[in-house]
């Protein structure tokens, strides 16, 4: 709990630079210390707020805990938003350590920093609203409403997020009362969910889902249209609550491998490496570097089959089959990659405690590394024929833009917020693993349309095939799993860490809270729950055919949002 002031102020240089209060430093060097940055940022803000030294908690991996009075709390924010800080999560604890009521952690970055500050607010059943200044804020608000009961009196939006209208009144499953098991339905809610009413002259609403033709998961898109285009649209999610942080309550933790696997079927590897991250920060395991390195492969060709599948079904949805065929076809190969390297699909059964749990041969790997080469040649004669179809270009281009002010604000990640002008990539910014030896190329576009995000997909593609195969060749022999593995989880120590991995889609941020060898709360946020929030603003004024084409260049994880 004491600050960390008089250590860091030593190590800083004579030629920092200030910003704000900050000291950013001047020299690469002490760039490569970032724990003593981030120490020397909260400090310098905390004293300007409070005019006091802050209680700073150092975390397991690279976060910074700083535990706030109410008062410091309200005078923190607006500066916060002043200094440039992006709020990038808001979660409930309950009973955390010795507090029987309710801990709030507003989790942030900082533009320049590598480290995540965490700031802890003390309430009980009610509390003030941050989302006037952090607008991301409202739906995590929602979010702890439903979850906890908790009521933020001021709130501007207080309908429900996940507890659809056939939930029980004072129903809260994330409370530590709450017991898992059935629940008795309200055959017939008395009151619909509130949707924003638009009206005006010529004003129409067009309803879509939650029901959809496809075999996709249900979501709600309500339109507003004036002629033809988009005045307004609303989405409304979470109908398949799954109760997946609850279901790991109690549980020991390699018992909830299967329950981050099980987030985002396509998103397997990016939230099993960020459970099993946190869980290894808190028992102090060390990775091997071959596990590492493995870990890294099986994450890009995550990415890859991912993008594959955006960049099929973007050409799809304006009715160009023959040019979509070749992109099947080579995602069809990678999946069957995935398989003979690890026995599934979507790489399932992959990733354990203190590395991975089956090693990959260099022949297996050398067989990857030379199918990568047919399918890169393969893949860029396919993404040639896309970029000489006039009117493919045409239905891409300038349709559904993503303004690059609104990033920020709603935290917006992933290549649909580098497709806008924006450089942050966890592997970069937050890098883990062996993203902190060898990162991939950064793709960068700016126009925030259709055509911009099929082109930064397309690129990460090439990227993440060229990342396989540097770290084929440079792989090292060695251990796949960590030797002290099953003796650290049987003597796991009470604490808590945050992690972060760049998911295909963007920022996945998990953290777990560790009490008597048993999860005590696991909170999970995948990047599709920023991004959802986006695609209201990227539809109005296009029209409504183009929705779909829109739709699926974001491609949002439904069952990654709904938890």
């Amino acid at each position: 709990m004491n600050s960390n002031k008089n250590t860091v102020s030593s190590l800083l240089p004579a030629g920092s630079k200030s910003r704000g209060n900050y000291q950013i430093p001047s020299n690469s060097a002490v760039l490569a210390t970032p724990s003593v940055l981030a120490t020397r940022y909260s400090t310098d803000l905390m004293i300007d707020i409070a005019g006091k030294e802050p209680k700073i908690i150092r975390g397991k991996n690279n976060e910074f805990y700083i535990p706030l009075t109410e008062k410091e709390f309200l005078t923190t924010v607006p500066a916060l938003s002043e200094k440039g800080f992006v709020l990038i999560s808001l979660f409930c604890v309950q009973s955390f350590e010795e507090d029987p009521d309710f801990t709030l952690f507003y989790i942030f970055r900082l533009d320049g920093s590598t480290d995540i500050f965490a700031f802890m607010r003390y309430v009980r059943r009610e509390t003030t609203s941050i989302a006037t200044v952090f607008p991301s804020a409202c739906w995590y608000e929602r979010e702890i409403r439903d979850g906890f009961g908790i009521e933020f009196t001021d709130a501007f939006d207080k309908r429900k997020l996940f507890l659809h209208e056939a939930y029980p009144e004072d129903f809260h499953p994330l409370l530590k009362s709450f017991k898992n098991g059935k629940i008795k339905a309200i055959k017939n809610p008395k009151e619909a969910y509130p949707f924003k009413k638009v009206e005006g002259e010529g004003i129409y609403q067009i309803p879509v889902g939650p029901v959809h033709a496809g075999i996709i998961e249900p979501g709600h898109f309500r339109f507003n249209v004036i002629g033809e285009p988009i005045f307004n649209l609303e989405i409304r999610l979470f109908y398949k609550h799954r109760g997946i942080e609850k279901l790991a309550e109690g549980k020991d933790p390699s018992a909830c491998i299967p329950i981050a696997e099980a987030i985002s079927g396509d998103e397997t590897v990016a939230n099993t490496v960020a459970f099993c991250t946190a869980v290894e920060k808190i028992s102090g395991i060390e990775i091997p570097e071959r596990a590492n390195y493995l870990r890294a492969i099986l994450l890009e060709l995550e990415r890859i089959y991912s993008h594959m599948g955006d960049l099929s079904g973007m050409i799809t949805d304006i009715g160009f089959p023959r040019m979509t065929t070749p992109f099947l076809i080579l995602r069809e190969n990678i999946f069957r990659q995935n398989e003979f390297l690890t026995d599934s699909r979507f790489m399932k059964g992959a990733i354990d405690l203190g590395g991975v749990k089956k090693e990959i041969s260099g022949e297996a790997l050398s067989k990857l590394s030379l199918y990568l080469k047919t399918f890169v040649s393969q893949f860029e004669s396919a993404t040639e024929d896309v970029h000489t179809s006039s009117s493919l270009i045409d239905r891409f281009s300038t349709t559904g833009i993503l303004k690059k002010k609104l990033i920020a604000p709603l935290n917006i990640t992933g290549p649909i917020a580098r497709a806008a002008g924006t450089t942050y990539d966890v592997r970069f910014d937050h890098p883990y693993g062996i993203y902190k030896d060898i990162p991939p190329e950064r793709t960068i576009k700016i126009a925030g349309d259709v055509l911009s995000r099929f082109e930064v997909k397309a690129t990460e593609v090439l990227n993440s095939a060229s990342l396989i195969n540097k770290l084929i060749a440079s792989i090292p022999e060695g251990a796949i799993i960590a030797e002290t593995t099953e003796f650290a989880i049987l003597n796991i120590p009470d604490g808590y860490a945050l992690s972060m991995v760049e998911a295909a889609r963007g920022q996945n941020l998990h953290w777990v809270y560790i009490r008597n060898g048993l999860i005590n709360r696991y909170k999970i946020r995948t990047a599709s729950f920023c991004n959802w929030q986006a695609i209201e603003h990227a539809v109005p004024g296009n029209i409504v055919p183009d929705f779909p084409l829109i739709n699926k260049s974001f491609n949002l994880s439904y069952a990654g949002t709904d938890l």
